[in-house]
């Protein structure tokens, strides 16, 4: 029995579905290309740039602790030079007085020979010391010359000093009402950049920013304000200062605080943000610790 053809009617065309596959997965290919090149261009969120600016101002840093363990080796040698300076005049004044005593009449010698002798053999060790004295100064003024060429050579050019670090703000910026405050925190502690007109420093120990009271003053004034936003600008070693003080301003005084890592050691410049730096009134000469404000009771 013959078998029945199919309609062209039938017949399904692949072609037009072949070919907005191939066009997707042509796109999709753009796009992983596009992505991992923009990821080649960073590493962990810094620039090329902004790392080579890292390693120098590291290598200065290194250069200049250099320089002044060679100051403080320079100012113990001129310290004992100076000292080795003064045995030297005082023992040529033994000198010229024992030599006077030798020099007396001749009665007055044989009366006291023995005297004489012991007088002698002290002038002598006291000129053998003298010399012992001078030697040493000429090697140590040998010394200290060179450890001065030392320190000049490790002086760090005017034009090669530490850059500043330019603060950008992330994502897609801020409000344009949100009012900003910045807190440096690094090693040395918490500095207040600029609140009332002047930068504050203090320790970031916990008892400290307790009861520190211009920097309880700052958080009361900032809490006064639902949308203020302190902004911590984290050094590389300031972890535990950022801690310390972050906690204080969110947990005590319900503050809004953000976290943004400082690379290298430069001088922060805010210039970014300076339509959104918000200034509270200077904190009082002398005042009791504040206390933060206390939370409203919840009604059952």
């Amino acid at each position: 029995m013959a078998k029945r053809r199919h309609a062209p009617k039938d017949e399904i065309l692949l072609v037009p579905f072949l070919d907005i596959l191939c066009s997707l997965i042509g796109v999709l290919i753009l796009i992983i290309v596009v992505l991992c090149v923009s990821q080649t261009q960073q590493t962990e969120g810094r620039t090329e740039e902004e790392i080579r600016m890292a390693q120098e101002a590291k290598r200065l840093r290194e250069e200049i602790v250099k320089s002044k363990a060679q100051e403080i080796v320079v100012k113990e040698k001129l310290a004992t030079l100076d000292e080795m300076q003064k045995q030297i005049e005082e023992k040529q004044q033994r000198f010229i007085k024992l030599r006077k005593l030798l020099t007396t009449s001749k009665d007055i010698q044989e009366a006291n020979q023995k005297l004489s002798q012991q007088m002698q053999k002290e002038l002598d060790d006291l000129i053998t010391e003298i010399a012992g004295l001078k030697l040493q100064m000429v090697e140590s003024k040998k010394e200290i010359a060179l450890l001065m060429a030392e320190i000049k050579k490790r002086q760090v050019p005017a034009d090669k000093k530490i850059p500043p670090v330019i603060v950008q703000p992330s994502g897609s910026g801020m409000p344009e009402d949100t009012k900003a405050y910045f807190v440096e925190a690094s090693g040395a502690g918490l500095k207040v950049l600029g609140a009332w007109g002047e930068d504050y420093r203090l320790s970031a120990a916990p008892e400290v920013v307790v009861a520190d009271v211009a920097f309880n003053h700052f958080l009361t004034e900032v809490a006064k304000d639902p949308k203020a936003l302190i902004l911590f600008l984290v050094r590389d070693d300031g972890q535990g200062a950022f801690n310390n003080g972050a906690g204080r301003a969110e947990a005590d005084y319900k503050i809004r605080v953000g976290k943004l890592p400082i690379p290298g050691r430069g001088t922060l410049d805010l210039a970014l943000f300076e339509k959104y730096r918000g200034k509270v009134p200077q904190p009082p000469a002398a005042a009791p610790p504040v206390t933060p404000p206390a939370e409203p009771k919840k009604t059952t």
